[in-house]
């Protein structure tokens, strides 16, 4: 594949789920929704899914994950842990990568439905819990508090039973995206660079504009 198409790929996807994340997110937190949860159920795993079966580069989701992560330590509407939430993003990201990493992508082999649910809550479960996890070890670290195991030992049961919710949404939403994915719609280059352009464009203005007037 072009270096340069993938490149922007990478950027839009990766922006327009930091977009999320910064404001979708922050919405529904502030309505008291799981919203940790939900973004990684619905919107992580919708991006993370779509962009390795449309694009099927491997590698590609931890680039989207540091640039989401990226634009959400911008996120006007955070009014708690920054580093937190950009790290959570990097993090699932990079779990994505290691959940998928032996996933074939052939569509015969991805057909059963049965194999798409499994994907749904494997990847949504894993991504959720072990991006949880990693946070809570590298957010006092990266913060210069310390890490200390007694801390995580005693929140890990709630953490593991915190992936029911997200590992539910993926069985729906991955089956989705990969059927929707066999519709192939292919873009020209004179479109493609700028869509990926306008929308990486768009959503970095949006939210960094947002966060100097805050």
């Amino acid at each position: 594949m072009n270096k340069l198409r993938l490149i922007l790929g990478i950027l839009a996807f990766g922006s327009f789920w930091g977009f999320c994340e910064s404001f979708i997110g922050s919405v529904m937190s502030d309505a008291g929704l799981p919203s940790g949860a939900i973004m990684t159920g619905i919107f992580a795993i919708t991006f993370l899914v779509l962009s390795r079966v449309t694009f099927k580069q491997p590698g590609m989701q931890i680039g989207m994950g540091l640039v989401a992560g990226s634009l959400k330590l911008f996120n006007p509407l955070v009014t708690g842990c920054h580093i937190c939430s950009g790290i959570a993003i990097i993090s699932e990201g990079l779990v994505f990568e290691a959940v998928w990493f032996f996933v074939s992508l052939d569509s015969e082999k991805l057909k059963p439905i049965n194999t798409q649910i499994s994907l749904g809550v494997i990847s949504a479960y894993f991504v959720f819990v072990v991006g949880y996890v990693v946070t809570q070890i590298l957010t006092p670290v990266v913060q210069g508090l310390g890490f200390y195991l007694e801390d995580l030992v005693v929140f890990l049961p709630r953490i593991l039973a915190s992936g029911l919710l997200p590992a539910l949404m993926g069985a729906v939403v991955v089956p989705i995206i990969i059927n929707s994915a066999k519709i192939e719609i292919k873009l020209r280059d004179t479109l493609y660079y700028p869509i990926t352009i306008g929308v990486s464009l768009f959503c970095w203005f949006f939210v960094v504009g947002a966060w100097l007037l805050v």
